[in-house]
Parts: C-alpha cells; sequence; structure tokens
C-alpha cells in the first residue's frame, strides 16, 4: 500500500546506540486538524493524519448517526487551501437528515488519541439506532489467525514512522478489502466506514474488522453501525466495550497475536461449541 500524500514528515533527529551518537534523518507520522463543516457550519474539528479525509469524514458522519446512507450525503468536498494543495476542512451538505448540532453535545476538538473525549455526557457516548450484526456470519479460528499478518504487510506509513494505528476489513474468506492508517484509532476505523459507504458496500455484515490497537467502546459502536459481525485487535478491549458487544451480539476478539486470541463476547460466530470448555470457577460477586 503507498503512503497518502501528506501523512509523512521529515526531521532531524540525533540517534545515541550503544555509546556512538549520529545525525540523521527520520520520518515522522502527520497529525493535522481537521474541520468537519455540514451545511455551512462547524461540526467538529479532530486531529488526524492527512490521507482519505472524505472517506474519514463519511464514516464519522455514519458512526455518529447523523446519517443513515450515503443518500442523505448531498455533497462532500475539500477545497485547497494550503500552500501545497492540501487542505484541512472538509464541507458537508446533507439532505433528508434531521441533523441539530446542537443536540450532538460533543465539543468542537477531539483528540487523535480519543474519540469520545469530547462527548459531554455519557447519555450521549451511546449512539441511538445500533442494531444486532449478522448471525449467521461464521469464521473458523485458522482464519482469524492469518489476518495480523496480512495488516501488518500493509501498513505502508507505519514502515516509515512507527507511529500510526490501523485498521482492516476482510472479506469471510479472510481476503483483505480495504486498510487504513490514522494517527488515532477511530479515525482509522471511520475511514474504513467511510469507504465502504461510499462505495455502496454497506452492510459490512459478512466482514470482519481488525484494529492494531486496543478495542475500545468507541470502535465496537463503530462496528456496529457499520454492521459488522466480527471485531478483532492485537491488544486488549475495555469493559464497556464488551458490555456493549454481549448486549448486540457482536463477536468481540482481543489479543489475536500468533497462535492465540481470547474471544470475549460472541464466540458462537468463531469457535465450534463444542470446543468451549471452562479451565476457571465462575466470578464471585465483588
Amino acid at each position: 500500500m503507498r503512503a497518502p500524500t501528506r501523512s509523512v514528515e521529515l526531521t532531524q533527529v540525533t540517534e545515541w546506540e550503544d555509546g556512538s551518537v549520529r545525525s540523521l534523518q527520520d520520518s515522522l507520522a502527520a497529525e493535522e486538524p481537521l474541520e468537519i463543516r455540514v451545511d455551512g457550519g462547524p461540526l467538529t474539528v479532530t486531529m488526524r493524519t492527512p490521507g482519505h479525509d472524505l472517506e474519514l469524514t463519511a464514516g464519522f458522519l455514519l458512526s455518529e448517526g447523523i446519517i443513515e446512507s450515503a443518500d442523505q450525503v448531498a455533497g462532500l468536498r475539500q477545497p485547497p487551501m494550503n500552500s501545497n494543495g492540501g487542505s484541512n476542512v472538509v464541507e458537508v451538505e446533507l439532505k433528508d437528515a434531521s441533523f441539530d448540532s446542537r443536540n450532538l453535545q460533543r465539543n468542537f476538538f477531539t483528540a487523535s488519541s480519543c474519540g469520545i473525549c469530547g462527548k459531554a455526557s455519557i447519555d450521549a457516548i451511546r449512539r441511538r439506532g445500533l442494531r444486532h450484526p449478522n448471525r449467521d456470519f461464521r469464521i473458523g479460528p485458522e482464519l482469524l489467525c492469518g489476518l495480523p499478518a496480512a495488516l501488518r504487510s500493509e501498513q505502508a506509513v507505519f514502515d516509515r514512522t512507527g507511529g500510526l494505528h490501523a485498521a482492516a476489513l476482510f472479506d469471510g474468506n479472510g481476503d483483505l478489502m480495504a486498510i487504513r492508517e490514522d494517527i488515532g484509532r477511530h479515525n482509522a476505523v471511520d475511514k474504513i466506514v467511510g469507504w465502504a459507504l461510499r462505495g455502496g458496500h454497506l452492510p459490512l455484515d459478512r466482514h470482519i474488522l481488525l484494529v492494531s490497537g486496543r478495542g475500545g467502546f468507541e470502535i465496537v459502536q463503530k462496528a456496529l453501525a457499520a454492521g459488522i459481525p466480527v471485531l478483532a485487535s492485537v491488544s486488549a478491549p475495555s469493559g464497556l466495550a464488551v458490555k456493549l458487544s454481549q448486549e448486540l451480539g457482536l463477536t468481540l476478539i482481543g489479543f489475536l497475536r500468533g497462535r492465540r486470541f481470547v474471544v470475549y463476547a460472541g464466540e458462537f460466530r468463531c469457535l465450534p461449541a463444542a470446543t468451549v470448555r471452562s479451565s476457571s470457577p465462575p466470578l464471585a460477586t465483588l
């Protein structure tokens, strides 16, 4: 995969290694603000890695519940503003969408490290209209174990910088459909969702989403909004992510590394019932 324009910056650094010091050029993951404007007014500002900004915007609109389908987007454009031809603004025109920015209850600045830090209340965190994903979708453990290597082999910007999150979408055969990188893990997922929305691929009800970071609550919400039945991560999920996955029947997998993974919810999609056995006593009530 080729790194998007403006996604990498160069800087001069000084390296110390085993007593030797040298000066060299290093690559950094770019981080710039992106302002999303809806119908002429500001909606939010998110820190992101430039590249696939229209996908990021489309995915954000869907995963936040602002739109339900691509038909509600009448216009989506990124006017050139910078001297290098880039832009840090995306303008959206909606139709047939009951949207009031005052009801979103999100501050206009979102840090790249946390997609829900700007939420004004716990009530506002929970996206409305989430549905149970496809219960008939099945995959095997061997297929799951092969996904991290496929994701890693396509992380072009990470290879140069070592500083980005990635999200990858696979079909039921384990074939890679799309991969996106961003300094914000929630942005990487929004870019995948936006890719699917703009390409007419929704709902992603026979697909697997793999993320390179942890499986947090908002990542679960975004997967559910896109209809994804299986979400896997190479790290741990949060407690709230597990509860939401159990409530709505999402298969949530953590610590997918090598020949091991942990299923936190929805094991029926990836493990035969006869193979599931308990090796510990039931949890006591605290």
